[in-house]
């Protein structure tokens, strides 16, 4: 009587098992990326809550307050955006600590409420995932740290190159850009920018 069994050859087992370590190998880079976007998902949670209390002892003493002692760098405002539903703080300089934690006013522009453009730069995937639902009219609130607010309606979205935005700093009037790395789902980096022009309402 013939057996049931069918014994498996030396190359089906070399098969397999290199089938079934690519697959292991798969399974640990989709869990050490899964963790790795959970931990800075809840990194950037836990930095905001920090910095909204540090935020509010500014307007309260009227002095730039750090969210913890080794930080280097303060909140200088928060912007708001009720329509969509997002809030964030924003801090001072554009440092890569000060970007791992929130919204960062770029060095050189503009301090809200003033003359020229302020710009804020921060990640598509946490702190500034939230741009690609803003819409043109949107009402961008902005309050700053001595407690003063200002609002600002969007009047246009575009992508650019990094190197080619064509934002002027000292442009006449009272502009705010809100920019952050494109496309929005990418998972590296690269050139474009995607960047919310938005104007002061008078």
């Amino acid at each position: 009587m013939s057996s049931v069994f069918t014994t498996m050859t030396p190359a089906r087992l070399s098969r397999r098992g290199f089938l079934n370590t690519i697959s292991a190998l798969l399974m640990l880079a989709s869990l050490t990326f899964f963790g790795h976007s959970v931990w800075i998902f809840a990194k950037a949670q836990l930095a905001q809550v920090l910095l909204e209390r540090a935020f509010t002892q500014s307007i309260l003493t009227g002095k730039p307050v750090r969210a913890w002692s080794w930080a280097d760098t303060t909140p200088v405002a928060r912007i708001k955006i009720e329509r969509i539903g997002a809030e964030a703080i924003v801090l001072k300089g554009s440092s890569g600590e000060a970007m791992a934690f929130g919204p960062a006013l770029v060095n050189e522009t503009s301090r809200p409420g003033t003359r020229g453009t302020s710009v804020m730069a921060a990640h598509r995937d946490t702190h500034f995932s939230f741009l690609k639902n803003v819409k043109i009219g949107d009402l961008i609130e902005v309050t700053r740290d001595d407690g003063l607010v200002f609002n600002y309606h969007a009047t246009n979205m575009r992508v650019v190159d990094w190197n080619k935005s064509g934002i002027d700093a000292h442009e006449a009037g009272f502009h705010l850009v809100l920019a952050t790395c494109f496309p929005f789902d990418a998972i590296t980096h690269g050139p474009q920018r995607y960047v919310v022009e938005a104007e002061m309402v008078k």
